[in-house]
């Protein structure tokens, strides 16, 4: 299709731009302007005064459910609820039942989404087989099938010789290790934050050092190994800082966090609503200022949604025996906005940087992520005047687990196009 959206504020991070003027996509691509051929036949116009265009948001932490979950999400409503989010490419997690170890897996992940995503969809491969923290996946192979990286996320690999030799076999394939970062012993049979509030509401903790260890030895191996060490869901203190000093030292080490993360304290775990158990668990103001910081001064990279949907049958239980995850496709672009840019911690541009031209630089997605002539035209359209009631019967996803339901925003996607096709639109 021919597309040409006018007059629309354009803001692309890559290109260090932000302009008032018009977009252009011819067969799925964006151009400088249209080739005589078609010149006389452009098949839609938009006029986007008053709204912002930038390249199409890049999620590169989710949880589809696809194999062997579908109950609580499909390919689907994942990729339908993300085009409402203004997301245009998704990376999922391989901790599916069965998991994403093998080619045939991955495969059957991309037809899926071929067949009925709104959105590109990026399996990430099991860094060990089976999930299991014992022997390498066969990497080269699933690099071949379609990952853009490799994870054990939901399980930390605690053997550090087995995670010292993803970091090194990763190397030769370009690939990112991300680090899901738990001392599952210290955080044993914890459901929320150690700290003053676990003890009031007579709740066990997970202490930040559960996170911050990990960390830790993961940049270790990281700084011996020259691979390439993704650290997911940052959310202490401790992490932010361990991360900069890696990266003052010139370690390769990337890093992301979500919306949750620069947003809630444990505070609110006192409602005893499940829809506030995440792992790892909301912490306290210090971390949410800390994280602000990285967020800031570039220690962390991305910002990512680690959409995690469960049914409310599997919510609706006591804190201590719900599972833990939040969904996050529908909000994150509207968190963003509220608690970064409208307060100051970000330009508008280095917000949806974190989005955009860092994810695709960091995990190698050429031509996303960008609005330059000849990248795959995925464009997101922002409105910031659009105010919006996060309600419950308004959330596309299947399932309905989001702290965040009742909350009023300002700002939000308007249109989601993918490859010059309209995917979404208010």
């Amino acid at each position: 299709m021919c597309l040409q959206i006018k007059n629309i504020r354009i803001v692309d991070p890559s290109q260090g731009k932000d302009v008032i003027g018009d977009i252009f996509v011819e067969n799925g691509k964006i151009v400088s302007k249209f080739s005589n051929s078609v010149k006389n036949s452009v098949q839609k116009t938009i006029d986007g005064k008053g709204k912002i265009a930038t390249p199409g948001l890049i999620d590169v932490h989710s949880h589809l459910r696809v194999p062997g979950q579908e109950g609580q999400e499909t390919i689907y409503t994942a990729t339908h609820s993300a085009a409402k989010g203004g997301i245009t490419t998704i990376f999922c997690m391989p901790n599916t039942r069965p998991v994403i170890d093998n080619a045939p897996t991955v495969e059957f992940i991309l037809l899926k989404a071929q067949k009925e995503g709104f959105v590109n969809v990026f399996p990430i491969g099991c860094a060990t087989k089976g999930s299991q923290g014992l022997e390498l996946s066969e990497i080269g192979v699933l690099k071949k099938a379609g990952i853009v990286a490799v994870s054990d996320d939901g399980l930390p690999i605690v053997n550090a010789q087995i995670m010292r030799r993803a970091l090194e076999y990763t190397k030769m394939f370009k690939l990112p290790v991300i680090s899901h970062s738990e001392d599952k012993e210290l955080s044993k049979n914890g459901v929320m934050n150690e700290g003053k509030n676990s003890m009031i509401l007579g709740l066990r903790g997970i202490p930040k050092q559960a996170e911050d260890i990990m960390v830790n030895r993961d940049i270790m191996l990281a700084e011996l190994t020259g691979g390439h060490l993704h650290i997911a869901h940052v959310s202490t203190s401790g992490s932010v800082n361990l991360i900069r000093q890696a990266k003052e030292k010139g370690i390769k080490v990337t890093a992301e966090t979500c919306p949750h993360y620069f947003t809630l304290t444990d505070d609110i775990v006192k409602l005893y609503d499940a829809n506030t158990k995440i792992n790892p668990p909301l912490r306290e103001m210090e971390d949410i200022d800390a994280i602000k910081c990285g967020l800031a001064d570039g220690t962390i990279d991305c910002i990512a949604t680690d959409h995690a949907p469960h049914t409310q049958e599997e919510k609706n239980k006591e804190f201590d025996l719900a599972p833990f995850g939040i969904i996050g496709f529908e909000t994150i672009l509207s968190l963003i906005l509220n608690e970064l840019v409208d307060n100051g911690v970000l330009s508008f541009s280095q917000a949806i940087a974190k989005m955009t031209s860092n994810p695709s630089k960091i995990f190698n997605i050429e031509k996303r992520g960008s609005l330059k002539e000849g990248s795959i035209a995925d464009i997101t359209i922002i409105d910031p005047i659009y105010s919006y009631n996060f309600k419950r019967e308004s959330i596309i996803s299947k399932s309905k687990n989001s702290p965040f339901i009742g909350r009023e925003f300002k700002g939000g996607a308007v249109m989601t196009i993918v490859a010059g096709n309209i995917v979404w639109r208010i």
